[in-house]
């Protein structure tokens, strides 16, 4: 049986990296899932090591559709690691592509916690832990000495991973790479054509989609939520053929950061920016999907259009909204918010009666309930990780962005407790809270986050918190 390999002798090795990108959602556990760190600590390091040339899809060049540089990959990479994490259906269909096309050289890892589906069970898949916000410093190391270890192993022994070829043990591999460079000329041509209006407006399009998106994550880091919006309209635009009426890829990782940025631009003013980011959320069927991240940017968006002013129907379905993500995800922040709308509710027009009144406020007080336990829960996880930690970390660049994110989620953690605990008047809590997460490292937003709803709360139960028993009362200045 023989193999073909795409690349002329001399020639660099290839690895081919089939997986998502950006921020995804497993739906089967309702975790977040970053691939992007996925992919930058676990896997190109380890094909860079080896002396290959490492690429994934974001980072091909390309002024076209991406069908035809994806295929072309999969047929001459001379190695392709298919990560499957999430269930990502892309994935899946071209690990498929690529064991038609080749018989060896295949590598297929995913997160621990991904469901086997029944097809796969014949296929060893090589697992890693994945916290859903980063990997641990020792999870890195461990994955990368086994992953170096099969690759060496690939790439040493013609031992068939294709099930393909391993039953139809006679098949023999295509060898298209004549007709693939016939294809991908003709493409040039195509694109070295004189532009359609479409591809006139597509200014980044000599750019890879990674470092539109390694940009666009920048800006909004930043705060530069206009230059975000560009970048990340780009990305998108990146995806579209050529055709005026072609629709964008419908990746939702890059709409969920293209409606962030738009609707923290305020451009050309806050209304219309909250109206253009809730038309993108609907690309994603927003009525109907499960996905925690979609409806918990819708929430926020209809939560802004509540408190400024546009009517009580936005405070039911951000209502609605928030309680989506909290049962999709029991987490914190969705649980805090949820709350939060609650109280406006019981403040509303959509709650005549004393007795709906009480209702209200008695339900924004379990999910507070809720919320303190879920903060014990993902404080004890962050203890457990940092009692993990040594001397020799600290050296690790990759470590210490991973600790710079256990403050960051240290600081949420200590600001919604203390927001919980406001809420349900235990405010000597409140304050040692409070305090707690000020004196952690955080950037002055995330202060100014937490005031403005703190204040916002304080006004909404100063009317109705009486209602509750016991009364909730004003502390004053705390």
């Amino acid at each position: 049986m023989s193999d073909t390999t795409g690349n002329a002798p001399g020639n660099k090795k290839r690895c081919f990296v089939v997986m998502g990108f950006g921020t995804k959602t497993d739906y089967a556990t309702g975790r977040k899932l970053d691939l992007n760190k996925s992919y930058r600590l676990l896997i190109k390091p380890v094909v860079e090591e080896k002396g290959l040339e490492c690429i994934r899809a974001d980072e091909i060049r390309h002024a076209g559709t991406i069908d035809l540089p994806m295929y072309q990959e999969l047929l001459q990479a001379d190695v392709v690691i298919a990560d499957l994490s999430t269930a990502n259906v892309n994935a899946f269909y071209e690990l498929g592509i690529r064991h038609a096309l080749r018989p060896r050289t295949t590598i297929v890892i995913s997160e621990n916690k991904l469901a086997y589906p029944f097809d796969l069970n014949h296929i060893n898949i090589t697992s890693y832990t994945h916290l859903g916000e980063g990997i641990e410093y020792e999870e890195v190391e461990r994955f990368r000495k086994v992953l170096g270890e099969i690759l060496q192993t690939v790439l040493d022994k013609e031992i068939p991973d294709s099930p393909v070829y391993t039953y139809l043990d006679r098949l023999t591999p295509p060898t298209l790479e004549e007709e693939i460079e016939k294809a991908v000329e003709k493409q040039k041509a195509k694109d070295g054509a004189a532009p359609s209006a479409a591809a006139s407006r597509r200014k980044d399009e000599n750019k890879t989609l990674a470092l539109l998106i390694e940009q666009g994550e920048e800006a909004i880091d930043n705060k530069e939520y206009v230059k975000g919006r560009k970048l990340f309209e780009s990305a998108i635009l990146i995806g579209k053929n050529d055709d005026e009426n072609a629709v964008s890829i419908k990746d939702s990782y890059l709409i969920h950061r293209l409606v962030l940025a738009t609707y923290k631009s305020e451009k050309p003013d806050p209304i219309t920016a909250l109206k253009d980011a809730l038309q993108l959320l609907d690309q994603l069927d927003l009525d109907h999907t499960n996905d925690p991240e979609t409806v918990t940017l819708a929430g926020a968006i209809e939560k802004k259009f509540f408190e400024l002013g546009l009517g009580d129907e936005h405070i039911s379905n951000s209502i609605l909204l928030f309680e989506r993500g909290f049962f999709l995800l029991n987490n914190r922040y969705n649980g805090i918010n949820l709350a939060y709308v609650m109280n406006c509710r019981a403040n509303s027009a959509l709650s005549p009666t004393k007795e709906e009144k009480i209702a209200d406020l008695i339900f924004a007080n379990r999910a507070r309930k809720r919320v303190l336990m879920i903060c014990d829960n993902d404080w004890n996880e962050v203890l457990k990780r940092e009692e993990r930690e040594t001397k020799e970390m600290e050296a690790n660049e990759d470590f210490m962005k991973q600790r710079a994110l256990n403050t960051e989620r240290k600081f949420w953690i200590y600001a919604n407790r203390a927001e919980a605990c406001f809420g349900l008047g235990m405010f000597d809590e409140f304050k040692k809270a409070r305090d707690a997460a000020m004196a952690l490292e955080h950037k002055a937003w995330m202060v100014e986050s937490f005031n403005d709803q703190v204040e916002r709360l304080r006004k909404l139960l100063v009317i109705n918190g009486g209602l509750l028993e016991p009364p909730w009362t004003d502390p004053g200045n705390i």
